[in-house]
């Protein structure tokens, strides 16, 4: 897991939270929906990084166990 990514991907769910609750805020429409997408996109590189971890965890199990 890069915990870099895992930041970024924070940081953009964090951006879109606020920009929809502006939308909501000011009635636009538009910046509801571009801070919905931004929190989609957070989700998308959260589930990213915790795919990333399982493969990197059954790589060291299957490297861990002697061959027979």
């Amino acid at each position: 897991m890069s915990i870099e990514n895992r930041i970024e991907a924070t940081a953009k769910n964090v951006e879109g939270k606020l920009q929809e609750a502006v939308g909501d805020i000011t009635g636009d429409p538009k910046a509801k929906a571009e801070g919905q997408a931004k929190q989609a996109e957070a989700r998308v590189r959260h589930s990213v990084e915790n795919v990333k971890d399982e493969v990197k965890k059954a790589i060291e199990l299957k490297t861990d166990q002697p061959d027979t």
